[in-house]
């Protein structure tokens, strides 16, 4: 067995009361959960789901390797 590593981004989206996650080294797939922890257990699914098929359809998969930074970025608004 083989384990990879994927870097997810978690937002909380307060209009639907959930939390969002995206995995940006696969073409940004995305899920959802009410809990960071259900949201995580989705992406896992979503990850393999996305693997398995990506096998049977013979495409590659990229490397995970994105290096992700969140910045806190000022912007004036007139």
């Amino acid at each position: 067995m083989t384990t990879r590593h994927f870097k997810v981004i978690l937002q909380f989206d307060p209009e639907s009361a959930a939390w969002v996650s995206y995995v940006p080294d696969l073409e940004n797939i995305s899920t959802y959960g009410d809990s960071e922890q259900e949201a995580l257990a989705n992406t896992r699914e979503l990850i393999l789901g996305y693997l398995e098929a990506a096998d049977k359809e013979g495409l590659s998969v990229p490397a995970p390797g994105l290096e992700l930074r969140v910045v806190d970025l000022e912007v004036a608004i007139a």
